[in-house]
């Protein structure tokens, strides 16, 4: 069993930034990739970025990358994502996931609480 909490969500401005992360824990944690998704009411979760058990590849959707930037600590079991040049259409619930990458995204079969992130325009 892994358990993932996330902290950092909040209000930001449109253009701001924000910074997200992930505390791992669990005997397994330290192996699997890690990242995020994000989930508005009446959409489907979405793919937002993820990193391997060794922070040596990166994946991020389209619609992140250039102003999104994951990066993991392996010592502490975390992850962040930094968040930057926010958009309104960024609103969501942001949610840490763990398990194994597939093709360029992440299959996750834990999960976090999420995080409420909103940005006004």
């Amino acid at each position: 069993q892994v358990q993932l909490v996330e902290s950092g969500g909040g209000l930001v401005q449109a253009g701001g930034s924000l910074r997200l992360s992930c505390a791992a824990s669990g005997r397994t944690a330290s192996t699997l990739s890690l990242g995020w998704f994000r989930q508005t009411p009446g959409n489907e979760r979405e793919f937002v970025a993820a990193i391997d058990s060794s922070a040596s590849k990166v994946f991020y959707a389209d619609s992140v990358k250039g102003r999104f930037a994951i990066s993991r600590d392996n010592a502490k079991n975390t992850i962040d994502l930094q968040m930057n040049t926010l958009k309104p259409e960024d609103t969501a619930v942001y949610e840490c996931g763990a398990g194994f990458i597939s093709g360029t995204v992440l299959r996750a079969i834990y999960w976090g609480q999420g995080t409420q992130v909103t940005v006004s325009s």
